[in-house]
């Protein structure tokens, strides 16, 4: 265990629930004391026991796991130090001038990850720590730090994995095609499993070093609405779509609040006025206008170039969820000119697959790339300008980064004039706009412009936006 709190394991463990906070993930004061009891009733030799304890109290959602576990290897460490003596007399080959012998230790190393006890086993996690300790190790200019890049750059452990197979299969006589396929599965994911324990361990041994916070701030997962659109990876891409329904469900019920809410409608002070005379000019009571209830039609502007193309793909998903909290829904997509895309996303259509439908069987989009705003615009205003109408609500979706070209301001300035909201959904950062070939700055000037990093803010801006 590393060194505890001033208040011991209590001061350690609400140490531990700020940091969950701080992460953004939702911890009450009944999840910490249940956490205590946790604690007060389990083995806390037993790590493995402890972690597991502590999110069944402390996690209301699958989607935080991730998180969790990091910041958790960091609080709870497996160990404080070197980790040098590997139990069961496992150790790191060596030539003999004292050098590490990477062939005989890449051996070693699918040797104990083709055991049914792999990852769980003791040696196995020792060995990740030796790795680092001896491989990973560097000089900086502020003392030795680790890297687990570099202790695995030799070891390589994904070309281990038809090694791996091979012992596996070992003493299965004859092995089928299928049997072939699972041991190849599960050595790919040992070798994940493994890579993994030499990337805590790193975290680890530099979080003695600069600390548990800064280790924090770059080592420890996001939650998926916090990952930036423009450097999200897919596998971040899949698990943000996996919860567009979800998002839309909250935001439907956030409209459906603000519609209940605008029923009542707004005060008449002339018929207020009036109906004052009665008591003397005193208004007592308050006479509304009738609001005239209504869904708007809500037309779609999206850049779909690779540039913006996961900020683009979830933005799409996530007002083809709500679509029915409109009376029109019109979707158009461009890179260098535009084309009409609604019939892609009809209601009940699966929406990753209509995004792959949509770049497949578009015949103006191509997807090189190459964004041209100002002749979208161009091309949107020629063929479809009377889909913008006083009842519409435009929205722009992209980074406006142009390849310096015209930005064709003046059609844009028509097109929000002409709707009753216009509004751009930016994914990149506020003090981007306007550098390079961005021409936010410009288009900012013409059309409310916001920055819409990751699906946190996106839900926000979303929200505040959508018309009643």
């Amino acid at each position: 265990m590393t060194a505890l709190a001033p208040h011991g394991i209590p001061g350690h463990l609400v140490g531990f629930v700020e940091a969950l906070r701080a992460r953004g993930i939702p911890v009450g004061p009944s999840e910490t004391v249940d956490a205590g009891h946790v604690l007060a009733a389990l083995d806390l030799l037993d790590r493995e026991m402890v972690r597991e304890g502590l999110a069944c109290a402390l996690l209301r959602r699958p989607g935080h796991r991730p998180t969790y576990d990091g910041l958790f290897d960091l609080w709870f460490p497996a160990a404080v130090g070197d980790r040098t003596a590997l139990d069961g007399d496992v150790e790191i080959p060596r030539d003999a001038d004292g050098t590490v012998d990477i062939d005989a230790l890449r051996r070693l190393l699918a040797d104990l990850l083709a055991q049914d006890t792999a990852i769980a086993d003791a040696g196995t996690q020792a060995l990740a720590g030796q790795l680092v300790e001896q491989l990973g190790q560097y000089r900086s200019a502020n003392g030795p730090s680790y890297s687990s890049y570099q202790a695995l750059r030799e070891v390589s452990p994904e070309t281990l994995v038809a090694a791996i197979t091979a012992a596996m299969l070992a003493g299965v006589p004859d092995p089928d095609e299928f049997t072939t396929e699972v041991a190849r599965r599960t050595a790919r994911q040992r070798t994940a499993a493994f890579r993994s324990l030499v990337e805590a361990e790193t975290r680890r041994r530099t979080a003695e070093r600069v600390g548990k916070q800064r280790v924090t701030s770059y080592g420890v997962p996001r939650q998926a609405d916090e990952v930036d659109f423009l450097r999200a990876s897919e596998a971040e891409l899949t698990q943000l779509r996996r919860g567009v329904h979800r998002l839309a469900r909250l935001l439907a019920s956030r409209l459906a609040a603000r519609r209940r809410r605008s029923r009542r409608g707004e005060i008449d002070l002339r018929k207020t006025l009036r109906a004052s005379m009665s008591t003397g000019g005193v208004p007592i009571d308050l006479v509304t206008r009738k609001p005239r209830p209504g869904r708007p039609e809500l037309v779609i502007l999206c850049d779909v170039s690779g540039s913006v193309a996961g900020f683009s793909q979830f933005t799409l998903l996530l007002v083809s969820a709500l679509r029915e909290q409109f009376s029109r829904v019109r979707i158009f997509a461009f890179v260098d000119s535009t084309d009409e895309v609604t019939h892609f996303f009809d209601p009940g259509a699966d929406l990753a697959a209509a995004m792959g439908r949509m770049m497949a069987e578009s015949a103006l989009i191509r997807y090189d790339g190459h964004s041209d705003y100002g002749n979208a615009i161009r091309t949107f205003t020629e063929n479809w300008e009377h889909t913008v109408s006083a009842r519409t609500s435009l929205l722009v979706l992209g980074d406006a980064r142009n390849n310096y070209r015209d930005p064709n301001l003046a059609e844009l300035a028509a097109l929000v004039d002409t709707a009753k909201h216009a509004y751009w959904l930016n994914p990149e950062q506020t003090g981007q706009w306007g550098t390079g070939d961005s021409a936010a700055d410009a288009y900012g000037r013409v059309i409310e412009m916001y920055e819409c990093r990751n699906a946190k803010q996106l839900t926000a801006v979303v929200a505040g936006l959508l018309p009643v």
